[in-house]
C-alpha cells in the first residue's frame, strides 16, 4: 500500500525555521515526482514547491523563493522541505504528495494521485 507520512511540523516564531519530512513506504520514490503544498483556513490548498524523481527539475512558488529549499534522500525514500525565514502568512497545513514522473515535477495539484495527512505550521510570536 502506497503511503505518505509528513513530520516536522510545529509552532516556530517568525524568522525562525522548520524542515518537513515526507517519508514514503510501500513504493520506490526513485520514480515519483514529489510536491509540497500548503492550505490555509478558507484557502485553496496551493503549491509551494516540487521535485523530480531524478532531481533534475525543482520548482518553487513565488511567495517561498530563496526561503525554502526542497531536497529528497533516495536512500531513505524520504523527501524535505527547508523552511528558513519564515512569515505569519507561511501558516498553514503542508501536505506531501507523489506522482510517477523522473525528469519533470508539477506545479498544479491535480497532477498527483497520491497524498499525505498533513503536518500543521504554525508561524506566530
Amino acid at each position: 500500500q502506497l503511503q505518505l507520512v509528513e513530520s516536522g511540523g510545529g509552532l516556530v516564531q517568525p524568522g525562525g525555521s522548520l524542515r518537513l519530512s515526507c517519508a514514503a513506504s510501500g513504493f520506490t520514490l526513485d520514480y515519483y515526482a514529489i510536491g509540497w503544498f500548503r492550505q490555509a483556513p478558507g484557502k485553496e490548498r496551493e503549491g509551494v514547491s516540487c521535485i523530480s524523481g531524478s532531481s533534475y527539475n525543482t520548482k518553487y512558488a513565488d511567495s517561498v523563493k530563496g526561503r525554502f529549499t526542497i531536497s529528497r534522500d533516495n536512500a531513505k525514500n524520504t523527501v524535505y522541505l527547508q523552511m528558513n525565514s519564515l512569515k505569519p502568512e507561511d501558516t498553514a497545513v503542508y501536505y506531501c504528495a507523489a506522482v510517477r514522473s523522473g525528469y519533470v515535477c508539477y506545479e498544479h495539484k491535480d497532477a498527483y494521485g497520491y497524498w499525505g495527512q498533513g503536518t500543521q505550521v504554525t508561524v506566530s510570536s
